[in-house]
């Protein structure tokens, strides 16, 4: 007999009828003067208050209770032991052993998982030196100063996000650049300010397939073609590739000696710790790549050994389910008050929504409860003059993510620079006590009362968020708090009994693509004019076909 779907389960039922109440965020901490300690957890550097989501101890208890019923500690042990928890591709998902020390052994299908990714992670360490060290040498002979990642999506957004994340402890002048637009706009700019002589290329695809970076990286070469360098030099030169299909990586052209593994099991949204982060240990260097990969791991380690209770993966993956599915809240924002963090909404957006935007169960039934919220952020102090205004007093309700560091510009000679992290970190604060009390978190002098202020002033509040506070930024930090978000990720895949290692939902689009492409005349030296009548589109796609072929042609 097949498992209950998981919104027939009691637990379910019971957060139906307790979602039911009017939750005001005032009166439960009117209701609790220890709230914020209650509803607050650490770990691994990261302070947690959940507080101000509209939540009680008999929801939380209820939300620990349903991950219990969904066999929620039983589908950790499947991940991590290298079960085949992608089912739709019947595939592992082993991100979490891209991370595991080197002494640690996984063995999966009959193969050591560990030994396999510390070999592809020291091939990667030996390009990183040589480059670095300025071994590394182009096809006139100098020395390389500049490094091009063409990916797009995880190949991309991790890479971009990490690098910007942790520039500062940079300590290489190699310039680190990333391209992911198919339409060249991108990649042709930077290449008006590159030296072919000093330029490295990293093609970054999991199949060696994916258009978007193979054009790039076609355009890559035909621009180095132009130097008069013979083919095969530059190729040896000035690519390096990371794949998990090594045969269309070689027949591309990489050099067999700069090819670095990767595995069918890693999806790409959770790919940046295996060489596909390769420019980002190029940036920041090898040693510190590996402090990033310890500190997802210490997040691990916590995710796998820790009382749910406590456990920060866990409560936030239920508080999401809590708000999505049970409260009705389907829009989610990111909100880091750190420049430094400023790609990482972007990377939440591809990391939650393609893993959770799904509509069918494992087995393939279809889900009548709302799965993944609409994903989306900003930096903060951007963000309060863009879309706080519809937070504040707009209709949508909306869930946050508030992430700060509290310690940043702690030298002496920091100067003004500490008073304005101060600042950012007052902003943050103040933000998410206005959306929780609205016009009450600000104490309203007697003779001007919240009745009497004009509608277009009133704030409504009740708006639910959390705040992560990291001690520092650091790599072991960061790497703590990305895969916080991946297990958060999963949890509520779990909870919601979907696949959260697939992504089909993307397939058709590429597949439709080709087809339209084949029908733009640039790529036709021969077309004949199309008169309509033999149409294969849908009315709207044909009619923008014929415009854009119209203007082609003259």
């Amino acid at each position: 007999m097949s498992n209950p779907l998981p919104n027939q389960l009691s637990q379910w039922q019971n957060l139906q009828n307790l979602a039911q109440q009017d939750w005001s965020l005032t009166a439960l901490f009117a209701q609790d003067v220890n709230r914020a300690h209650n509803f607050s957890v650490s770990a691994q550097g990261i302070y947690f208050d959940y507080s101000k989501q509209c939540l009680d101890k008999r929801v939380k208890s209820e939300l620990l209770a349903l991950a219990k019923a969904c066999q929620l500690q039983q589908k950790i042990k499947a991940l991590y032991r290298g079960d085949k928890v992608n089912s739709s591709e019947k595939r592992a998902a082993l991100h979490t052993a891209l991370r595991l020390p080197a002494t640690s052994q996984l063995v999966v299908d009959g193969e050591d998982v560990v030994s396999a990714v510390q070999a592809s992670l020291a091939k990667a360490a030996d390009l990183v030196a040589r480059i670095r060290q300025g071994i590394w040498r182009g096809y006139s002979g100098k020395a390389i100063t500049d490094v091009v990642n063409i990916g797009v999506g995880g190949s991309d957004l991790g890479p971009v996000m990490a690098s910007t994340a942790l520039d500062e402890w940079a300590d290489s002048d190699i310039n680190v650049h990333f391209v992911s637009n198919m339409d060249g706009t991108q990649l042709g700019s930077l290449l008006e300010r590159l030296n072919p002589e000093t330029t490295l290329f990293i093609v970054s695809s999991k199949s060696f397939g994916t258009v978007d970076t193979l054009s790039n990286a076609q355009t890559a070469r035909a621009w180095l073609l132009t130097t008069g360098a013979s083919l095969p030099s530059l190729l040896r030169r000035h690519f390096i590739g990371v794949s998990a299909n090594p045969e269309r990586a070689l027949a591309w052209g990489i050099d067999e000696a700069h090819l670095l593994q990767l595995w069918d099991w890693v999806g790409g949204r959770f790919s940046m710790w295996s060489s596909i982060g390769l420019a980002v240990a190029i940036r920041i260097g090898m040693a510190r790549f590996y402090d990033m990969l310890a500190g997802a791991h210490a997040m691990d380690e916590h995710f796998v050994n820790t009382d749910f209770e406590t456990n920060l993966p866990v409560l936030l993956g239920l508080i999401g389910v809590w708000n999505s599915t049970f409260l009705g809240i389907n829009a989610h924002t990111v909100l880091p008050y750190d420049g430094r963090l400023k790609y990482l909404p972007s990377y939440l957006t591809q990391l939650e929504m393609e893993s959770n935007g799904k509509s069918v169960t494992h087995t393939g039934e279809p889900v009548t409860y709302s799965t993944c919220p609409i994903l989306w952020g900003e930096i903060g102090s951007n963000a309060q003059h863009a879309f706080y205004q519809l937070l504040h007093q707009g209709t949508q309700k909306v869930s946050c993510d508030f992430i700060a560091c509290v310690h940043y510009y702690d030298t002496s000679d920091a100067g003004e620079f500490k008073h304005q992290h101060a600042l950012s970190l007052a902003n943050c604060l103040a933000q998410s006590r206005v959306l929780a009390f609205g016009n009450d978190a600000v104490v309203a002098s007697p003779d001007q009362p919240v009745s009497r202020l004009d509608k277009f002033k009133r704030y409504r509040g009740n708006q639910p968020s959390t705040t992560l506070l990291l001690d520092e930024l650091t790599p072991t930090s960061f790497g703590a708090l990305i895969a916080l978000y991946e297990h958060k990720v999963f949890v509520m895949a779990s909870i919601w009994d979907i696949n959260p290692f697939d992504q089909w939902g993307v397939e058709m689009g590429k597949q439709v693509a080709n087809e339209v492409f084949a029908h733009i005349h640039c790529q036709q030296p021969n077309h004949q004019q199309d008169d309509g009548s033999d149409a294969k589109f849908d009315g709207s796609t044909q009619a923008l076909l014929d415009h854009i072929n119209q203007q082609l042609d003259t």
